[in-house]
């Protein structure tokens, strides 16, 4: 049995994104052909994912030092404490899936905040001499995301900074696999945009057989 995040950055649903409809199907078809598998839903516009900010390097910083946490100030221990439950939460589940749109060439910024939470020298990686050392060999892990216009490959693709992202951060964390699943050209053509979308959620069945 195996445990999948299914992790989301979009402020609208599945409905009105493409890159939330391609990711339900997926997931949905990886329920039915895993059905004792858990799968943990994040939708990360909806969950509390501090930002690192002066509370948390305070609280962070007083631990380090010896300072009990029931001696931390009151917003240091909620951002501290919320932010060990996430990266505990990432390390142990053996596969993740991110869903998002492109906003910028990247993506909405609750998502790097996620990645900031979980991304902990002693959880995620480790620092030795000769270097960082990831420690999670054994996940994988597929970023879905949706653009209108197409930065896979072409031209456009040197401005792609979404998956690519999420793609070095996965390596750095040690995880071997991480797959991408692109839907993308519906602005550029938008009178494809239903194809592209139809497309993509097939591409997305076969991929979650075997993910």
């Amino acid at each position: 049995m195996s445990t999948v995040l299914y992790i989301t950055a979009h402020p609208h649903d599945h409905q009105t994104s493409y890159s939330l409809a391609v990711g339900k199907e997926f997931i949905d078809a990886y329920r039915e052909a895993n059905p004792s598998d858990e799968v943990i839903y994040l939708d990360l516009y909806k969950q509390d994912v501090p930002a690192i900010d002066a509370d948390v390097f305070s609280g962070w910083g007083k631990l380090q030092s010896g300072t009990a946490f029931d001696q931390l100030t009151d917003a240091e221990k909620a951002k501290v404490a919320r932010l060990g439950e996430l990266v505990d939460q990432f390390v142990a589940a053996d596969k993740y899936v991110f869903v998002s749109p492109m906003w910028n060439f990247s993506f909405p910024p609750v998502l790097k905040a996620y990645v900031d939470s979980v991304a902990v020298a002693g959880k995620t990686f480790k620092y030795t001499e000769n270097g960082p050392v990831g420690l999670l060999t054994s996940k994988k892990g597929l970023h879905i995301q949706a653009s209108g216009g197409i930065y896979s490959e072409g031209p456009a693709a040197a401005m792609e900074s979404g998956f690519s992202y999420l793609k070095k951060i996965s390596l750095f964390f040690g995880i071997p696999s991480f797959e991408a699943l692109f839907v993308e050209g519906m602005a550029l053509t938008p009178d494809q945009a239903p194809a592209i979308k139809e497309k993509a959620i097939a591409k997305a069945k076969e991929l979650a057989s075997s993910f």
